[in-house]
């Protein structure tokens, strides 16, 4: 699927939060039956930001290296990229959700291309899992690990890539000045209306998320990837409060 197309008649439409959540947003196995049309509509140009994760990682991928997926939800971005990379490519999707890898590994299961894919349930928060790795991907994964950890995470990534292997971050961003950030929140939530969701819809996934989703400002995302030892940072990708950091070993 596409995820710039309108769901299929297959994806479950996300109503999730057409009531007000029941404690705080959860990976579990209702939000993992709509996640697909969820982050197609949440998330701004999310085919386009899949369409380049997978052009760089194809060009630092490297035979007989791994290539992984650090909260790879339901698989879509491995999806993407097999067709991309080389088979001689171990791919490792990576989650703490079992409700979210078992959706990955139907969708994976009807891949063409046979490859085999190794999924892994683990916490980031204390699993150290990257190892002989080209490539790692974390697609809006970082913002959900709690604070205290992000940085024993991204060392944990360093130590485990090779030398000119990289890290492709997307991340939801807050930003220092006040004006700007809540400008680009009402954009944002300008995107979810067209996209359909109502505002009583998004006020109750705000709350849901609030004490889950965390974002860091463009600033400390970058201070976190040189501080732990990253040569090369670069943004690929902006939109308002959405961005895209390439980070080179």
């Amino acid at each position: 699927m596409n995820p710039d197309h309108p769901a299929s008649e297959t994806t479950p439409k996300d109503q999730l939060f057409e009531t007000p959540a029941d404690g705080d947003f959860r990976f579990d196995s209702r939000t993992a039956a709509v996640f697909d049309d969820m982050i197609r509509r949440s998330v701004p140009l999310y085919g386009e930001i899949q369409r380049m994760i997978g052009e760089i990682a194809a060009d630092f991928a490297q035979a007989h290296t791994d290539l992984f997926d650090l909260g790879c939800a339901t698989g879509a971005s491995l999806l993407e990229l097999d067709s991309l990379i080389d088979p001689a490519v171990r791919f490792v999707g990576v989650d703490n959700s079992r409700e979210m890898l078992e959706k990955a590994r139907q969708k994976l299961s009807t891949c063409p291309s046979g490859r085999d894919f190794e999924l892994l349930t683990a916490d980031l928060h204390q699993a150290q899992v990257v190892e002989n790795a080209s490539v790692v991907v974390m697609n809006l994964t970082l913002q959900f690990i709690r604070p205290l950890y992000r940085e024993r995470v991204i060392r944990n990534i360093v130590d485990g890539l090779n030398d000119q292997g990289c890290l492709i971050l997307v991340e939801k961003l807050t930003l220092g000045d006040s004006l700007f950030n809540r400008l680009f929140i009402r954009y944002y939530y300008h995107l979810k209306k067209r996209q359909g969701y109502s505002e009583s819809e998004i006020a109750h996934k705000r709350e849901a998320l609030e004490n889950v989703l965390i974002p860091y400002r463009p600033e400390e995302n970058r201070e976190l990837l040189e501080s732990a030892g990253f040569r090369h940072v670069e943004e690929f990708f902006r939109w308002y409060n959405f961005s895209g950091l390439i980070a080179v070993k």
